[in-house]
C-alpha cells in the first residue's frame, strides 16, 4: 500500500523498534499509552547483569516481579499493564531492545489513510459509524486474548 514506508526489520510484524543503549538502562512506573492497547510490545533484555539482582520487571496491574536474565523476550501489552523495571547493581550492565506498534497506525488506516480531521470533513456519514465503533473496540481487542479455560484446555488436550 505504501511502498515507500520501511519496516525496521525485513520480515518484523512490529512498525517500530527502540535501542536502549547505555549501562544501567530502567525505567519508572509507566503505561506506553500510544501503543495500540491490545497489542505486544516485545522487550529484549541485553547485558551482563545478575537477575537475582536487579533489572526485574515489575507489572503493577498483575502484582508480579519478574527476574529476566540478559537475553530474555518479554512480551506485554505495554499500553494497557502499568510496568517498571530497577537497576542493576553497580558495575553491572543492563540494556534493552524494543519492539512495538502506535495504536495510531492503526487509526490512520481506519480512518481511509488520512487524519481523524480530514476523515471527518470529507466523509461525516463514515466518521459517525466509525467513531460509534471505537466504543466496542475493546471487546474486539480482548478476544485476540486467550482466556483461562482456554488455556487450561490445551493443557489436558494432549
Amino acid at each position: 500500500c505504501f511502498p515507500e514506508l520501511k519496516r525496521p526489520f525485513s520480515k518484523s510484524v512490529f512498525s517500530c523498534t527502540a535501542f536502549n543503549f547505555g549501562s544501567n538502562i530502567w525505567m519508572f512506573k509507566h503505561c506506553d499509552v500510544c501503543n495500540l492497547p491490545f497489542g505486544m510490545c516485545v522487550v529484549q533484555s541485553l547485558g551482563n547483569f545478575d537477575p537475582q539482582q536487579g533489572g526485574h520487571l515489575v507489572l503493577w496491574d498483575l502484582k508480579l516481579v519478574i527476574k529476566p536474565p540478559a537475553g530474555a523476550l518479554i512480551l506485554l501489552p505495554s499500553a494497557t499493564i502499568a510496568h517498571s523495571n530497577i537497576p542493576v547493581d553497580t558495575g553491572d550492565e543492563c540494556m534493552s531492545f524494543t519492539q512495538f506498534t502506535m495504536g495510531g497506525l492503526f487509526r490512520h488506516m481506519d480512518y481511509g489513510f488520512r487524519t481523524q480531521a480530514d476523515f471527518a470533513a470529507e466523509d461525516p456519514m463514515e466518521y459517525a459509524k466509525a467513531m460509534d465503533a471505537c466504543a466496542s473496540r475493546w471487546a474486539e481487542g480482548l478476544a485476540f486474548y486467550s482466556t483461562i479455560e482456554e488455556l487450561c484446555a490445551t493443557l489436558y488436550e494432549n
